[in-house]
């Protein structure tokens, strides 16, 4: 009695593909099943050794037009296993519709939704102007270093011809649906600090723990002071602010040793409405008031600060945003506050929307007990199945001839 699409997303769910050993085979064995049977064309692109792109296409009435493209990744992140209701790769679900695995919402749950739209588009004999084609990347909760950062490097990438992307939004507990127009730059900065050694009985001077306690400082009251900020002006959303943690800390060898060098890691992410070279020399501004011998690198810096445009005289957002007006879908426009693919999509210059459509959901992605209702899973298949149908039709743009 079960609707096919969720015994579908189900047997998806249940395929391990968590790091650090994720199962990418039987994930694209799968994929390319469904893909088949959809009469979809199949293309896999091995960007690097076992890391595998899966490309599904279904080929538009004039394939000189920009295409759709509908990007998903097939890794999914670790879990602990105690802390949860139901085994994560079981896909149990309740006696409410609640599904629950490991990836439910991060995002496995868009992947099945588009190649159900798709099915329900073919079913009633449509076909559009527009190619679409869906990818379906590896990694991209390691960074996607060795998946889509890759593979837009690639001419299999560049052949798609890509006018309009959609990739992973993330949940909204309210009734209104989140879609995410730019990302944060994630920057990881280590500091290190050099100071005198000597024994832990006597004040040395010019100690590495007095300067890492100035960096320290310099770098949570900032934190702080941007924490105070999103907490005061209702209006902003975390992704308009610069959220910053300190993540490691090291130093010393032993109780009785001062040490000579300590160091701290810090996690910062900063929207694209920051100037990325002032944010920088701030940086350098607090380590050279922490005194002499700190220095700072980077372990990853981020300096995309591409947006996609949501004017209305946009012909893209105007068809995404008709299309979520004429069902009556309330929007809630926001800058993604961590890190997707999306991001290596917008640097390649072609504009992308997050949106993964689940509403009155909570947030629970990379928590415990992740899971999604059927019936908002459902919806959303029906929300991709209108978008498609309008961005497909987009007519011709000026620079398409």
């Amino acid at each position: 009695s079960e609707n096919p699409s969720v015994t579908l997303f189900r047997e998806y769910l249940r395929i391990d593909t968590v790091h650090p050993k994720p199962d990418y085979d039987a994930a694209v064995r799968f994929l390319e099943r469904v893909g088949t049977d959809l009469g979809l064309a199949c293309q896999k692109v091995e960007v690097c050794q076992g890391r595998v792109v899966l490309i599904l296409t279904w080929q538009g009435t004039n394939p000189r037009l920009r295409s759709i493209l509908l990007n998903s990744h097939t890794d999914v992140v670790p879990v602990f296993e105690e802390h949860w209701t139901y085994p994560p790769f079981e896909a149990v679900k309740d006696s409410q519709g609640n599904i629950y695995a490991r990836g439910a919402q991060d995002m496995k749950c868009v992947s099945i939704q588009y190649l159900e739209a798709i099915r329900r588009l073919k079913t009633e004999g449509k076909s559009f102007a527009r190619t679409i084609h869906l990818t379906f990347v590896p990694d991209e909760e390691v960074g996607g270093h060795k998946g889509m950062e890759m593979f837009v490097q690639r001419p299999e990438f560049k052949a798609l011809n890509v006018g309009f992307a959609m990739d992973e939004g993330l949940a909204s507990p309210s009734d209104t649906f989140s879609v995410f127009y730019g990302e944060r730059s994630p920057w990881w900065i280590k500091v290190k600090c050099m100071g005198s050694p000597g024994h832990g009985s006597r004040f040395i001077s010019n100690t590495a723990a007095e300067k890492m306690h100035k960096v320290i400082t310099s770098f949570l009251a900032f934190r702080e002071s941007e924490k105070q900020r999103l907490k005061s002006d209702s209006s902003l959303t975390l992704g308009d602010v610069t959220s910053l943690n300190m993540t490691m800390l090291e130093g010393g060898v032993s109780f009785n040793v001062v040490p000579s060098e300590m160091a701290a890691s810090f996690d910062i992410r900063i929207p694209p409405t920051v100037d990325l070279k002032a944010f920088e020399e701030q940086v350098a501004t607090w380590c050279r008031s922490a005194g002499d011998g700190v220095t700072y690198e980077f372990h990853q810096k981020c300096m995309d600060q591409h947006i996609t445009s949501t004017e209305e005289s946009d012909p893209w957002w105007k068809t995404f945003s008709g299309v979520c007006r004429d069902m009556k879908l309330q929007l809630k426009l926001e800058i993604f506050p961590a890190a997707t693919d999306s991001r290596y999509i917008r640097a390649a210059g072609h504009p992308a929307i997050g949106f993964s459509p689940m509403n009155r959901t909570p947030v629970l992605l990379h928590d415990h007990n992740e899971f999604l209702n059927e019936q908002v899973f459902l919806r959303g298949i029906e929300i991709y199945a209108r978008l498609l149908s309008a961005l497909a039709s987009v007519p011709p743009l000026p620079a398409e001839g």
